[in-house]
């Protein structure tokens, strides 16, 4: 069975998607479109912008969202049997296996963009990777200290991204230290993604989502929430919402592909984060990429 994977903010590179809208006209008309869509000319930003330039979150999650999605509607013989995104990529993910239309998807992932952006202007508040430790000792470590602190992110076995108050991580980065991480390290982010400080966040995109038409989709969706596969619109529309509080459970969401029956591995966007997590998680699964535009 084929399952196809896509990044989310982080992956974003200057010049990505260039090649794209030079070589296929139905990716350029998609662009062009994304263009009016969002209010401001995204391609400029995407083809001929800086790092910095990039970053801006509500730059950065419709970038990476165009870039995947429409690298899948150029890739021939596309037909996954099941589909899972990272974060934003799971938006990606539900346009990819036709729950989503291209329009409504974009429309969703600007709204997440801007809401989020708004959310972390709020309240002090960051991110922290944390490396070496078993996932039980970071989430005890967490609970144990006396702020927000929260598992956002379960990477792969090892790798665990926590989030919260910009105290508490401080406070938290000690401990897993003391407890023998390899490394704590403050991540450079806009604020505490997948923690309860993205509730403003989460209550502005439901009301979107649940005015959005999701359709039956053509394959399951592994979904960020709880790792399981999901054909239902209601439900998926329901996990899609608590997605901004809620960890991303991606070491689980890869296990569980696998159990049933995932062979191989495409990751279709910019870079190869998931492809060098995935193999950390099973060193024997199949795994490529997808990342220009292939004809």
């Amino acid at each position: 069975m084929k399952a196809y994977v896509f990044p989310g903010q982080g992956a974003q590179y200057p010049g990505m998607g260039k090649d794209l809208y030079e070589n296929s006209i139905e990716a350029k008309v998609l662009f062009d479109k994304a263009n009016e869509i969002l209010g401001f000319n995204i391609t400029d930003i995407m083809f001929n912008g800086t790092v910095d330039d990039l970053k801006q979150t509500k730059v950065t999650q419709p970038a990476i969202f165009l870039h995947s999605v429409l690298l899948a509607k150029t890739v021939n013989d596309f037909v996954p049997d099941m589909v899972a995104g990272h974060s934003l990529g799971e938006f990606s993910a539900l346009v990819a296996n036709k729950t989503l239309t291209f329009e409504d998807g974009l429309k969703l992932v600007f709204k997440r963009a801007m809401a989020m952006q708004k959310a972390c202007k709020i309240a002090p508040s960051t991110m922290a990777a944390i490396v070496g430790l078993d996932d039980k000792t970071v989430e005890e470590v967490c609970a144990s200290v006396n702020e927000v602190v929260v598992p956002a992110n379960y990477n792969c076995p090892g790798q665990l991204v926590i989030s919260g108050s910009e105290t508490g991580i401080e406070k938290a980065c000690i401990l897993l230290t003391e407890k023998g991480a390899k490394r704590a390290l403050k991540l450079v982010v806009g604020g505490a993604f997948h923690s309860p400080f993205m509730e403003p966040a989460r209550e502005e995109l439901a009301a979107a989502i649940e005015a959005t038409n999701f359709s039956k989709p053509a394959c399951p969706v592994y979904q960020n929430v709880n790792a399981k596969p999901v054909s239902d619109p209601k439900e998926i529309k329901e996990n899609l919402i608590a997605q901004l509080t809620a960890p991303v459970k991606w070491t689980q969401i890869v296990k569980n592909m696998i159990t049933d029956g995932a062979l191989s591995f495409t990751e279709i966007g910019p870079g190869k984060v998931l492809q060098g997590l995935i193999k950390k998680i099973d060193k024997s699964a199949e795994t490529s990429g997808i990342e220009n535009f292939a004809g």
